[in-house]
């Protein structure tokens, strides 16, 4: 805050006038600061961090406060401030652009430190000399415009005090999507992109890779903040951000020790970095030493190209980072420039020394301190081309080439505006800049509009937020044979890309630095499969969730389905629960299995009894047959057959015809059959009580009774048959209740009291008939059948009452094939009770079918 306080104070000293008497521009304090300098007609300043550290002062009030010292000069970075002189010496020699007129430069040292930078640019913009601008605070200005500053948090501080005084700053490494702000930095320039477009680049790239769940780490500055705080809206539209962390300007180790932690301990394979290679360097470093591979790192341009991070072979672990990087150019001409470098001792000067003392590893004597006695002397004479280091290395011109646009962008401007391209500009009366008077505000004008084509072939010009067009390099750090990586070119991102912003990136080209050689898998959790769904889990990031699988009848097509669809009434999910498709249809067909069997039961049935009928036909003269009421046992055989045949009517698909016909069919042909076996157990009944003296039943019971009542019961069944089918009557059904992915087609009762009545009924006359026969069971064998028929009837009833609990819980087909079976079942224990003893006397015991025999068995033995 001190030093703040006191450049603010002699900025406004130093632009300050007396009340009375005409304004004298005086000095009032002088910074001594490392620059470079050179005389012209008009003068552009320079903010470089050329040197990386700083020995500061002890700050009191008791005291005037010292001069802060910057040691350990970053070569790389001195080629940045030496190609802004290659590209005004080369303007210079240029008869086309601004002819005439001479640039001049001061170029100064920020040291990596904001009060530095602000000293510098108080001292760029009121000069560093006793007077400026002659005592009468009249003519060109100290500089015109800045070149610089590259750090963003710099540039922020530096564009709010330049703004005062309209004065252009156009910055070649300052990349903080806040100084898009035309109302904040009015007079802010840059010829990189701003960070909004890094960031959307680096999500591209995670997106394209399908890498969801990402850590951060970010620098403790404008430039990490601002670029971490838009990379997490960004990544919330496609995944989670696993951890944030925040990287000090002065790193405590207990600080960079838990940033470790949280990378080791974070599932997160793939890490996005937002600093600049200084801050950076002791969290690596810390990484190294603990040894901890299997990370994704993903850099920005602040570090993406470091050199000094990329040569040194203890960041092998680092091999396979993807950078986004600025635009690589090639100067020509700028090697042999910076080769030609000499030795300077002027004061304005004074970075040449420091670089010399740098490069050659040595120290003029002036320079040095008893403390210094065993570093070797500088001659002088050393020959520069003799080394080889990142000064001399012009392979992959980044930030250099941004400065050489940036120089380029400054002078274009001042060309027009001393051709007076636009008469229209800031001057009044229309008259055009005056090279002995040109102002910052009128070259500001000029800036805004530049457009043209550098003689690398780019278009160099400035949007409406006075940045340059969005274009990055995507690197890739690979290993050398030597055990050092190289940042190799693998892809590129353009604003300007089909599809708004856009990256292509050569696959085949990307080193991953994994034991698979293949790209990592960055995610919470993995893709739900179709036939699942998403379930997040609680207390936790939208992207960390289980999968579920889809219940049945629930598909799910898509990869994270968030949800289940319900199938179809009609449809059933398929066994992966990835589609819905056509539920089987199931019935008691004619082709399985079981409708063949129950046909064939059927068949046999019908065929028995026809021949049973056909016997009973032949013999029908025959004692047997007379004596069992013939004309009763011939309807019994048919209605039986009718039986049998009725069980068919329930096999096939249902429909409403086969529906009714089954039921109908069912109801009156076994009504027929126990009407028939009811009158017979009367007429037995009826014959023994005729044989007793005095009475005269059978005349009142005789045959024409019988046929009428055998019609009566069935008619009355043939009524209730047609009230059901009048009211209520039965109809196909598809029943999905018993099996959910099957649709069984079966035959709905219609109504229950109508299916109720019809069983009833049957099951009354069969009561009744089997309570008559079993009251006759003891009556003389010579007419008396009703031992056989209380037997048949005493299975038709078994049959019938086991019948309904297995209807009712018989599932699908199989209720029909109950149904089936009781009508075969019964049917059959009619027949075989009732007409297999007489058959076999028929047939096999012929001697016993007399009318002797058949009264013999009466008779009492004695």
């Amino acid at each position: 805050m001190q030093c703040l306080l006191c450049i603010s104070l002699f900025v406004r000293f130093a632009f300050s006038a007396p009340v009375l008497g005409r304004p004298v521009c005086n000095i009032q304090e002088q910074f001594e600061l490392n620059g470079l300098y050179k005389k012209g007609d008009i003068i552009l300043g320079g903010i470089f961090e050329i040197s990386f550290e700083v020995i500061m002062t002890d700050l009191s009030f008791k005291f005037k406060p010292q001069q802060w010292k910057c040691e350990r000069l970053e070569l790389s970075v001195f080629q940045w401030a030496q190609t802004m002189i290659f590209a005004i010496e080369e303007i210079n020699r240029n008869e086309n652009i601004l002819p005439n007129v001479t640039l001049g430069y001061r170029i100064y040292d920020n040291c990596v430190k904001l009060p530095v930078a602000l000293r510098v640019a108080a001292a760029l913009i009121s000069g560093n000399t006793e007077v400026a601008g002659g005592s009468d605070c009249e003519g060109t200005p100290p500089v015109i415009a800045i070149i610089g500053d590259p750090v963003s948090t710099h540039s922020i501080a530096i564009s709010r005090m330049l703004s005062l005084f309209q004065m252009p700053m156009v910055s070649y490494s300052a990349s903080c999507s806040c100084l898009s702000n035309k109302q904040e930095f009015p007079t802010f320039f840059r010829t990189i992109p701003s960070d909004a477009f890094q960031v959307k680049a680096m999500v591209e790239i995670i997106k394209h890779y399908g890498w969801t769940w990402v850590g951060a780490i970010a620098s403790d500055d404008d430039y990490g903040q601002n670029a971490i705080k838009i990379f997490q809206e960004d990544v919330k539209a496609f995944g989670c951000i696993a951890f944030s962390e925040t990287i000090h300007k002065v790193s405590e180790k207990d600080d960079v020790l838990q940033i470790v932690k949280v990378i080791k301990n974070s599932s997160a394979k793939v890490i996005v970095s937002f600093s600049s290679e200084v801050e950076l360097k002791a969290l690596m470093d810390e990484i190294v030493r603990q040894n901890i591979t299997g990370r994704q790192w993903i850099a920005s341009e602040g570090w993406s190209t470091a050199g000094a991070l990329v040569i040194n072979k203890n960041y092998a672990s680092f091999g396979g980072t993807i950078g986004i990087a600025f635009r690589r150019g090639k100067i020509q001409g700028l090697q042999d420039f910076l080769l030609q470098i000499h030795l300077d001792f002027d004061p304005k000067n004074n970075l040449v020394v420091q670089f010399w003392e740098t490069i050659f590893q040595c120290k003029f004597e002036e320079n040095m301190s008893n403390l210094s006695l065993n570093v070797k002397l500088c001659s002088g004479h050393e020959n520069i081309k003799s080394t080889n280091t990142a000064y001399s290395d012009v392979s992959d011109l980044r930030n250099a080439y941004n400065v050489y646009k940036a120089v380029y962008a400054v002078a274009h401007a001042l060309d027009n505006m001393m051709r007076c391209v636009d008469k229209s500009g800031p001057f009044a009366n229309n008259v055009c800049a005056d090279i002995q008077n040109v102002q910052p505000w009128q070259l500001l004008h000029y800036l805004k509009n530049i457009d043209f084509i550098n003689s690398l072939g780019e278009r160099v010009a400035f949007d409406e937020n006075g940045d340059a067009v969005a274009v990055y390099d995507i690197v890739n750090w690979q290993l050398n044979d030597n055990g050092t990586l190289i940042a190799k070119n693998v892809g590129i991102f353009s604003k300007l890309g089909t599809a708004g912003q856009m990256v292509t990136l050569a696959e085949n080209e990307i080193f991953w630095n994994f034991e698979s050689k293949k790209v990592p898998e960055s995610v919470c959790s993995s893709n739900c499969q179709p036939g699942t769904r998403k379930a997040t889990r609680k207390g936790q990031p939208i992207c960390c969730f289980d999968c579920i699988p889809c219940a049945d009848g629930e598909i799910s097509s898509e990869i994270n389905s968030p949800e289940c669809v319900q199938c179809a009434p009609e449809f059933w999910s398929n066994q992966e629960k990835t589609q819905c498709i056509l539920k089987d249809i199931e019935f008691l067909s004619y082709e399985d299995a079981m409708g063949i069997t129950l046909t064939t039961v059927a068949l046999s049935g019908a065929f028995l009894s026809t021949g049973v009928l056909t016997i009973f036909i032949h013999f029908r003269n025959s004692p047997v047959v007379k004596a069992n009421n013939s004309e009763l046992s011939f309807l019994l055989l048919v209605s039986l057959t009718m039986c049998f045949l009725c069980a068919l009517c329930f096999i096939g698909k249902p429909t409403d015809l086969t529906c009714m016909v089954m039921h109908v069919a069912f109801g009156i042909s076994f009504v027929l059959c126990i009407a028939c076996i009811l009158v017979k157990t009367i007429v037995v009944i009826v014959a023994f009580r005729a044989t007793l003296p005095g009475n005269n039943m059978m005349k009142w019971f005789g045959t024409t009774q019988q046929r009428g009542t055998v019609f009566l019961f069935t008619f009355i069944q043939s009524i209730i048959c047609t009230i059901w089918l009048i009211t209520a009557p039965p109809f196909p059904k598809k029943n999905t209740q018993y099996q959910n992915s099957k649709i069984i087609y079966e035959c709905n009762i219609g109504s229950l009291v109508g299916f109720s009545c019809l069983l009833g009924y049957i099951g009354m006359l069969a009561a009744a008939c089997f309570l008559l026969a079993f009251l006759a069971r003891n009556l003389p064998d010579t007419f008396n059948e009703a031992k056989f028929i209380t037997f048949s009837m005493l299975v038709f009833c078994a049959v019938w009452l086991t019948f309904i609990p297995a209807y009712i819980s018989s599932p699908g087909k199989y209720t029909v094939a109950v149904e089936i079976f009781a009508i075969l079942a019964s049917s059959f224990g009619l027949l075989f009770a009732i007409f297999i003893p007489k058959c076999y006397i028929i047939l096999l015991k012929p001697e016993k079918n007399t009318k002797k025999a058949l009264l013999g068995r009466g008779l009492p033995k004695k």
